[in-house]
């Protein structure tokens, strides 16, 4: 299901203006705070009536300032999901969960509940209250909660802002999951690059209210944050020496994670673990050399910023000016990209 969004707004000194058009899977509105990314889910929510613009979810037109419609936000089906779960305490899981059920104009059936139960990982927590929950628990039943409305878009505001390291790492899986299963577009807030490179299927990139840019979580993070590479890959199988082969659109990567042949995964590589050199290193401890060709250099005092193309795939290397002028990099020069196996994430 394709969303448009098109809006000016001002509230005070911020200014918003911003269109972009997305379609299925995850949209991440990636950014600093004070970038807009919150006000654009009030307004595709209908919490927030713009002083221009127009948005349209699939074939129903949600605002439109032009033509005076603005369709309240009980009616939107917009399911949403804050920093805090935002659960009533006085029930349990299960309760909590059923909440979303009765208010779904289609209720989901037993088998399509117990579907998303399993999905989410819910079934040891539906007699629990929410004081009793992690809160990475708490996001999962935020989300099975929302999900059981029946939306037609699910609005993620800053889900795991409030999560510890440990707890996000818990919940990300499922989020994906979520991602590669359900039919129910979604739109991810976060100024975190690391979950929106594992998430996203498209970026929108926003700073002060506009939009500096939009498309493939590679193509608009790489280079960012020191981010070097996301790659979209397919698990080929295990080695004899015991690292996982991964496929994509350049080559193939040995990694350390284990995964059925077959599974999709997303890799992300940290521009600082990947090294460059001219001829084909022998006799090293890294277990990936893909063949890359220079396509920019950025020299900032002692820090050279290497863009490589391996085909579609960008890679950021960070290495040292004195390193970028001892190998005498150019544009156009054909290079080798080492990445050991253990930088890698999945």
């Amino acid at each position: 299901m394709t969303l448009s969004v098109r809006l000016r707004h001002r509230q005070g000194d911020f200014s918003l203006d911003v269109a972009f058009e997305t379609a299925g899977g995850i949209t991440a509105l990636f950014g600093p705070s004070g970038a807009g990314k919150s006000s654009i889910v009030a307004a595709v929510a209908g919490l927030l009536k713009p002083d221009e613009g127009r948005i349209v979810l699939g074939d129903r037109v949600l605002t439109d300032t032009e033509d005076r419609i603005f369709v309240a936000p009980h009616q939107r089906r917009a399911g949403l999901v804050f920093q805090e779960a935002r659960l009533f305490p006085h029930l349990r899981v299960k309760a909590n969960l059923l909440y979303g059920w009765r208010r779904a104009p289609e209720p989901a059936s037993q088998d399509e509940i117990d579907r998303l139960v399993a999905l989410l990982g819910l079934e040891d927590l539906l007699k629990r209250y929410p004081h009793n929950l992690s809160g990475g628990e708490k996001a999962r039943v935020a989300l099975g909660r929302a999900l059981l409305a029946g939306p037609e878009i699910l609005a993620l505001d800053e889900p795991l802002a409030s999560l510890d390291v440990a707890r996000r790492a818990e919940i990300l899986p499922y989020l994906e999951r979520l991602r590669d299963i359900s039919q129910v577009p979604m739109l991810y807030v976060s100024h975190a690059i690391d979950e929106v490179a594992r998430l996203a299927n498209h970026v929108v990139l926003l700073e002060k209210g506009r939009v500096m840019g939009q498309g493939s979580a590679a193509n608009c993070l790489v280079g960012r944050e020191g981010l070097g590479a996301v790659i979209d890959a397919t698990v080929i199988g295990p080695r004899e020496d015991g690292l996982t082969e991964l496929g994509f659109d350049n080559g193939r990567l040995a990694v350390t994670a284990k995964a059925a042949p077959g599974t999709r995964v997303r890799l992300r590589i940290g521009a600082d673990d990947i090294l460059i050199a001219r001829v084909q290193p022998k006799e090293i401890s890294a277990n990936n050399l893909l063949r890359v060709t220079v396509a920019q250099i950025v020299i900032t005092e002692d820090v050279c910023d290497v863009v490589l193309s391996a085909g579609p795939t960008p890679i950021f290397a960070r290495i040292t000016a004195a390193s970028a002028r001892r190998l005498a990099l150019a544009p156009g020069l054909p290079v080798f990209a080492v990445i050991k196996s253990v930088t890698v994430a999945t």
